[in-house]
């Protein structure tokens, strides 16, 4: 049976690669002392304050007790705030604080530095192109999770 070289298995590469990207963006990040799984959840509030835990968990494909952990985490540190859902007191919002809104700005710029690191040496085509080809591989294994009913 023939091996599999690293630099030709798709799922090494883009796990590789997810390793380094992961790694450029706590580096960018350490001066604001956000976690990559922090700035996760606040590009999420960002756009749309108030979320519910759940739609954080459904956003970001997260489980609800990593979430949970997260949340708690940011709440202690001062980014987030927990306010009961007016229309279901069983329920949470969760809203940015003063500090995260402050933050924001820096945060999203540090982010795009590390995306422009990774993008060093690519015209805007080809990564036009490698996004384009990205989300239709995202797609193909998203539907075989969730495979279409029957026609």
């Amino acid at each position: 049976m023939a091996g599999l070289a690293p630099e030709a298995s798709l799922g090494f590469q883009v796990a590789h690669l997810r390793r380094l990207l992961g790694s450029e963006l706590r580096r960018q990040l350490e001066p604001y002392t956000v976690a990559p799984a922090q700035f996760a959840a606040l590009l999420e509030l960002f756009r749309r304050d108030g979320l519910t835990q759940a739609e954080l968990c459904v956003r970001l494909d997260i489980e609800q007790p990593t979430m949970a952990n997260t949340l708690t985490r940011m709440q202690r540190d001062g980014l987030v705030a927990r306010a009961p859902d007016p229309s279901d007191r069983r329920r949470s919002r969760i809203l940015l604080t003063a500090r995260a809104r402050a933050l924001e700005a820096d945060l999203t710029h540090a982010a795009r530095a590390g995306n422009t690191a990774a993008l060093r040496g690519l015209d805007d085509e080809q990564v036009d192109e490698f996004m384009r080809v990205l989300g239709i591989m995202i797609d193909n294994l998203a539907r075989q999770d969730h495979p279409p009913g029957p026609s």
